[in-house]
């Protein structure tokens, strides 16, 4: 587990982990990737790869699943950076602590380069959280993604303090 501003990455099992078993869409999720979920307090799930699995075993848990599917190698558009930004800062604003799971198919690409702009958008530089990813998931992020997150500027949009004026401890996996 790693921190910046306040937003901390977890370094899941990649959602490999999660093909083990099949259903009708050609995956479900494991009990232990809902136990994993569960650990950490997450009870939102953002996929951004095409529906692969049912979402309704999770969502019977309790678990929300958001559908906000992009191309695979290429950086998001920009409604679904928007859109994943003032999700990250709802949930972190309501839900001081809480987690937020975000996955793509292999977890090198799509889902990294959110949680790059979730590191840059609390604080830290570009450089330091490609590191940061890479050292929790070697191979992380493609030159067009990485070209892309050099030239993103923030806007700050989730550096915040918990009504006590203290820095909010979230995090995403």
């Amino acid at each position: 587990m790693v921190a910046a501003g306040g937003i901390s990455a977890l370094a899941c099992a990649d959602c490999a982990h999660a093909h083990k078993h099949t259903d009708t869409h050609g995956i479900t999720w494991s009990e232990s990737d809902k136990s994993d979920l569960k650990k950490y307090g997450a009870t939102t799930v953002v996929r951004v790869c095409e529906i692969t699995y049912d979402k309704s075993p999770l969502e019977k848990d309790g678990i929300t699943v958001m559908d906000w599917p992009f191309d695979d190698g290429a950086p998001p558009p920009t409604k679904i950076v928007d859109d994943w930004l003032s999700l990250l800062k709802n949930k972190f604003c309501e839900e001081p602590g809480c987690c937020v799971a975000v996955h793509c198919v292999a977890g090198l690409g799509r889902a990294p380069v959110l949680v790059a702009l979730a590191l840059i958008e609390s604080g830290m530089k570009y450089e330091d959280a490609i590191q940061l990813i890479r050292q929790k998931r070697r191979g992380a992020i493609n030159s067009k993604q990485l070209t892309y997150l050099e030239k993103y500027r923030p806007k700050q949009r989730l550096r915040f303090k918990d009504p006590h004026n203290h820095k909010s401890k979230c995090c995403l996996m």
